[in-house]
């Protein structure tokens, strides 16, 4: 339960990072709103593995940091699908998404959170067994 409740503090700050971004793109340079999601994506994955391998998963080493951060970022792909796919459907559906699409960022992380964790836990930090 302590990692799962570290993970989700994790996912805080991922989020703001994700928030952040995408408003930055949108909002400050214009960009296509699913385009820039992309890259607040990416951002905020990298902001998440580096507080999880240093909080919620830091006795687990099994790869290299960059061997590391690749795995973490693969895993978060089948979050992402599920996150991006909310947060497509209502930027689309919902004009206030459109107007604020970190409401967008919020319900898709909540929709992503089980998989990534369950990713994270079993495969990128999985104990290894001793013998």
């Amino acid at each position: 339960m302590r990692q799962f409740l570290l993970f989700c503090i994790g996912g805080v700050i991922g989020f703001v990072v994700d928030a952040g971004v995408l408003r930055v793109l949108v909002g400050g340079f214009g960009w296509d709103a699913y385009l820039a999601r992309l890259l607040s994506f990416l951002c905020a994955a990298t902001a998440t593995w580096l507080y999880n391998r240093n909080h919620t998963f830091r006795q687990e080493r099994n790869y290299g940091l960059l061997g590391e951060w690749a795995r973490y970022l693969f895993a978060m792909c089948g979050g992402f699908v599920v996150n991006y796919g909310i947060y497509a459907f209502l930027y689309y559906a919902s004009p206030l998404v459109r107007l604020y699409p970190e409401l967008g960022v919020a319900a898709g992380s909540i929709g992503g959170l089980a998989v990534n964790f369950a990713t994270s836990r079993w495969w990128i930090y999985r104990r290894q067994r001793a013998g």
